[in-house]
Order: structure tokens, then C-alpha cells, then sequence
């Protein structure tokens, strides 16, 4: 189901107020959420973001770039100068704004660290040292922690402090960790027990002793399961000394069960972890064709198997029941594919009412030269088998259409979906490739005997 969004302009008010004058342009950016400027982000030209960033103060700019996906990164990487980064880098929390560099070259890198704070630039190194899908990399390094013994009304004061002065953590409200005199973590003191327990108690007396953690090199998905198991809010990060250095909180492992989630069922269908309805269609149709590939492979063999069982009994068209195993594999991936980006895209909100037209036409184009692709291959190796040049032609276009359609009937059974009531994600499954199946075969059939009618290939039953 798609996501309800806040009372607000929408992506057509946002548009129209790119057309007017910058006051009118103010007053819609007033009342969008940064979460949903992110989204649409993505849907407008560069000079059009550019002009409203110049109408977004440091900490929009920010928001906007920790609300946003990697695409819309890369591109606010590129679109910024070195002095906006620097002010950007400054508000934003130490996870995104590695996030946000990697987009940078080298040099790049460095020109804007040079210009921000010593320390927050050497902790920002660090980070960016662990691998992405880490527990390092994941985790921020902003956090409170104390020696043991500090009282509690010295907690609160330091805890005061850092916000009046504008430092205080970004995993502000999440506690506070009790850290032994080599830094590792050995207790846990939460807001509520820091305003309920007297001021002249130590943290000890207070804190809780059962402490998970995890190191740093641990894989994202293991710290996912590790919050899971133990059902708990935030997970500290340590190094091999078992120094506290990080901590990983409930919105980063939010976010690495979706994309872990979204990466095997995007894989498990045989396309790349990416946001596909936003990506060229030949970028598209290069990360499918391996899995089409091994379709053509695994469907050719079958028709060299079925020629050598019935190879002798049969002739003419009747010879294209051998590819039908070939057209009901393409056109049930492609159809499959085709579905689940939809309806993944339906569910994120990555394809909006607005973009389901746009979407609907670039998975017919994947689809296409998919299908003009295998069908080629397919072609060619049925005339060396066949021997016959119109017997290859028809299998190639034959298989042309018939991808091409599956690819179209994929993208269209979800949207139709969606605006009749009904949950895609239950009907796009199982009739879909129902139908693919069906109409597939009944394509490639109409298709191949019609044109080895036309070409005198024969119509031997």
C-alpha cells in the first residue's frame, strides 16, 4: 500500500512554484517535509534543485540530505561547491556525512575537511575507513558516555551544557553509557532513570549492568539480528580493545532490515539493490541479462532434449513446441521483474501516481531490447538447428513480442492494482505469471506461424 504522506504541497505544487516568482517558491518549501523535498528532489532538473537550494538555509540543506537516497546524494555532492559542503558537513550527523563524501573525489574530500573542525574531521576519517556495510560503517559517533563513578547530577549538568551550547549528541534522548577507565562500555543509564534517581547517586548504583556490543567489523545484517535478539534501542561499537568508539540506533538498523530486504528480493528476481525505476534502461537491461541469459541457456537445452525425443515425429511450425520452455522462462522473469519493482516502488513510494505513466514506458523499453536481445541469440541457434533461416527469424521475433509483452503486462498489473482498491502485492504474483505464461505462449505461437505462413516456412502440424 503506498505510505500516507502529511497535509502539504504536493510534487504538481512544488513544480508550479518552480515556475513563479522565488517568494512563491519559499512559501511551498515552508511546508513541505524534508522527507518528501527528497523524494521529488529526484523528479526535478538540476538547475531547477539548484535554485531551490539557494532558497534553503544550512540546517534544510542538511535535512534534505539525511532524508535522501544515495541517487539524490550524489547528485546534492555534485551541485554543492566546497563551502556549502563544509557548512552542510557541519550539521549533519557523522554517518551521513561519510555518506555524502563518498561521492567526492579524493581531493574533494580533503579541501572540505581541511576546513571543518580538527576533531570532527579526524573522527570523520575514521569512519570512513570502515567498510559501508559494516557495524563501523552504519554507526555514528556522536554519543554520550561517562566514567564511572560520575554522579548523577554531574551527568545532568554536562548533558545541559552540551545543549546549551549547540553539541549536544544526535543520539540525544537515547541515554547515556557508563564507560570502565579503558573506554569500554560496562553500563547503560537511560534518560528516565537519569531525572528519577537522587543527584548525589553515582552512576554505578543506577546503571544497567548487561551491556551487548559489537565490534566493528561486524557485518550490518548481524548487527541487525543482534537488536532483533535482544530487543534493544541502541547497540555501542567497539574496537579491538573493546574501547567504545560508536553507536549503531534503531533508525540505522531500520534502515539496513530494508535494505538488506529490498537487495534479496530485488536479487532473488535477478536485478541489481538499486532504486531501478530511476536508472537508464540499458543500465537496467545490462544488471538483467545474466539471469536472461541463463533463461536462453537453460530453455535451448531443453529443446535439444525434447528434438532428440520427439524430433523425429514432428515438422514444420509444429517444431516451435520445442522454445516454448525458452518464451514461458523469459516472459516469466521479465513479467516477475517488472512486478516486484512496481510494486516495491508502490510501497516505498518511489513511484508515485504522477510517475506510474514514466515507469510504465521504461520497463516496456527494458523489456524490449531484453526481448530483442534473447530473441536474437534464440533465433540463431534455432536456425542451426532447424536449418532453416525463416524457422530462426520467426523463434527471434516470436520471442520479441512475447517479452516485450510480459515486460508491459508486469509493469501494468500492478498500477491497475493500485488504482482499483486492491493490494498489488497479493494479485501481481501468481496471476501474473498465470497470465505471462499463458499470453506468452499464445504470442509466440500466433507470432512464429504467422510468419512462417508468410514465408513459406510450412505449417506441417
Amino acid at each position: 500500500m503506498t505510505p500516507a504522506r502529511p497535509t502539504g504541497p504536493d510534487v504538481a505544487a512544488l513544480q508550479l512554484a518552480l515556475e513563479q516568482r522565488p517568494s512563491a517558491l519559499r512559501a511551498v518549501l515552508d511546508r513541505i517535509h524534508a522527507a518528501d523535498l527528497a523524494e521529488w528532489a529526484q523528479e526535478i532538473e538540476r538547475s531547477e534543485l539548484r535554485r531551490i537550494l539557494d532558497l534553503l538555509a544550512v540546517e534544510e540543506r542538511a535535512a534534505l540530505i539525511s532524508h535522501g537516497g544515495e541517487a539524490l546524494k550524489g547528485t546534492l555532492a555534485a551541485v554543492l561547491d566546497p563551502p556549502e559542503l563544509v557548512a552542510v558537513v557541519e550539521q549533519l550527523a557523522p554517518d551521513d556525512v561519510v555518506d555524502l563524501l563518498a561521492y567526492l573525489s579524493d581531493s574533494e574530500t580533503e579541501t572540505v575537511l581541511r576546513q571543518v573542525d580538527l576533531e570532527r574531521a579526524r573522527g570523520l576519517r575514521k569512519l570512513a575507513a570502515y567498510e559501508p556495510d559494516s557495524a563501523g560503517g552504519i554507526m555514528t559517533t556522536d554519543f554520550a558516555a561517562v566514567e564511572q563513578g560520575t554522579r548523577v547530577g554531574d551527568v545532568i549538568k554536562a548533558l545541559r551544557k552540551e545543549n546549551q551550547d549547540d553539541e549536544a549528541p544526535e543520539d540525544e534522548g537515547l541515554g547515556v553509557y557508563v564507560l570502565d577507565g579503558s573506554g569500554a562500555p560496562v553500563g547503560f543509564v537511560s534518560d528516565r532513570d537519569l531525572l528519577t534517581s537522587p543527584i548525589h547517586s553515582t552512576v554505578d548504583e543506577v546503571m544497567e549492568r548487561e551491556v551487548v556490543t559489537a565490534p566493528a567489523e561486524q557485518d550490518q545484517e548481524e548487527v541487525a539480528q543482534t537488536f532483533l535478539k535482544y530487543d534493544i534501542q541502541t547497540l555501542p561499537v567497539v574496537d579491538g580493545r573493546g574501547a567504545m568508539i560508536g553507536l549503531v540506533t534503531g533508525d540505522d538498523v531500520l534502515d539496513v532490515l530494508t535494505e538488506e530486504a529490498e537487495e534479496d528480493l530485488l536479487k532473488l528476481v535477478g536485478t541489481a539493490p538499486e532504486e531501478q525505476t530511476r536508472l537508464p534502461i540499458l543500465r537496467r537491461v545490462r544488471q538483467r541479462l545474466p539471469l536472461m541469459a541463463f533463461t536462453v541457456v537453460v530453455g535451448l537445452a531443453t529443446a535439444v532434449l525434447l528434438d532428440s525425443v520427439i524430433g523425429a515425429e514432428t515438422s514444420g511450425a509444429s517444431d516451435l513446441l520445442r522454445y516454448i520452455p525458452i518464451v514461458i522462462g523469459l516472459a516469466g522473469n521479465v513479467g516477475v521483474q517488472s512486478s516486484t519493482i512496481l510494486v516495491r516502488g508502490q510501497a516505498t513510494g518511489e513511484v508515485s501516481p504522477e510517475r506510474e505513466g514514466w515507469v510504465l514506458l521504461a520497463e516496456v523499453g527494458t523489456g524490449t531490447v531484453v526481448g530483442a536481445l534473447c530473441g536474437a541469440v534464440s533465433g540463431g541457434v534455432a536456425w542451426h538447428l532447424e536449418g532453416q533461416l525463416a524457422f530462426g527469424l520467426a523463434v527471434a521475433v516470436a520471442i520479441f513480442v512475447a517479452v516485450a509483452w510480459a515486460a508491459f503486462l508486469g509493469a501494468l498489473v500492478p498500477i491497475l492494482c493500485r488504482r482499483a482498491g486492491i493490494d498489488p502485492a497479493v494479485v501481481a504474483g501468481p496471476f501474473l505469471i498465470a497470465m505471462s505464461d499463458l499470453s506468452g505462449t499464445a504470442i509466440f505461437i500466433g507470432v512464429a506461424r504467422l510468419i512462417l505462413a508468410s514465408g513459406g516456412g510450412g505449417l506441417g502440424a
